[in-house]
Parts: C-alpha cells; structure tokens; sequence
C-alpha cells in the first residue's frame, strides 16, 4: 500500500490542523490505520489508531484533542488535531496493515504491526 500524507505545517500553540493519509489503488477499508509521530530526539510514538471494524485508539496525551477518522469512499485517513501544544512538533507519519487487529491485543498503538508507511509530513507547534 503507498501512502501519502499532506496537511503539515507550522501552526501556533492552541491552533488546529488536519492531517490526511491518502492512497490509491487501495480499499482502506479493509485496512486498520494509524496516525504516528516522531518528535526530534526522541522515539516514535503511536498517536491514534482505527480498526479496520472502526474501533478507535488514542494516546492519552491527545485524548479529547485529537480525532482519527476514515473516508472509505474517498480512500482518506484524517487526523484532527485540537489546542495543539509544543508536544505536537513531529514529523506525522500513517500507517496501514491489512491483518492487524488493535482491537484485539493488549498494544494497539504499536507501530510494528504495521506493514506500510508513509513518508511523513512535518507539525511544527510554536509557542
């Protein structure tokens, strides 16, 4: 599956923005997704994933901000993010994997299931 993301950009602590993950040549609706990111100097970290049954995952850093939703019509995964703080400064990458269940194991914000990947788009949050 190719990824791409788009919507990155420089945005004021507070603020909001939409990232989206688009696809070509494939039905996301089979696939479960994933919004992750990797902030300079440190790990990559899962953010927010959805099931391919839409169950939904959130870190609880971005609960209540953050919103992962899928347009299967459209082949677009998006990520809504709210009252963006200095945490949100990352290069955000989607991720999609046509056997992994999140639903169904004790980690659903693990990146290693996930067998395809973007390449990013970069958040910058400034105070």
């Amino acid at each position: 599956v190719q990824l791409v993301e788009s919507g990155g950009r420089s945005v004021q602590a507070g603020g909001s923005l939409r990232l989206s993950c688009t696809s070509s040549g494939y039905t996301l609706s089979f696939y479960s997704m994933g919004w992750f990111r990797q902030a300079p100097g440190k790990e990559r970290e899962g953010v927010a994933v959805v099931d391919r049954d839409g169950t939904t995952f959130y870190a609880d850093s971005v609960k209540g901000r953050f919103t992962i939703s899928k347009d299967n019509a459209a082949n677009i995964l998006y990520l809504q993010m709210n009252s963006l703080n200095s945490e949100g400064t990352a290069i955000y990458h989607c991720a999609a994997d046509r056997d992994f269940r999140p639903s169904l194991v004790y980690r659903p914000l693990s990146s290693e299931p996930f067998g395809s990947w973007g390449q990013g788009t970069r958040v910058t949050v400034s105070s």
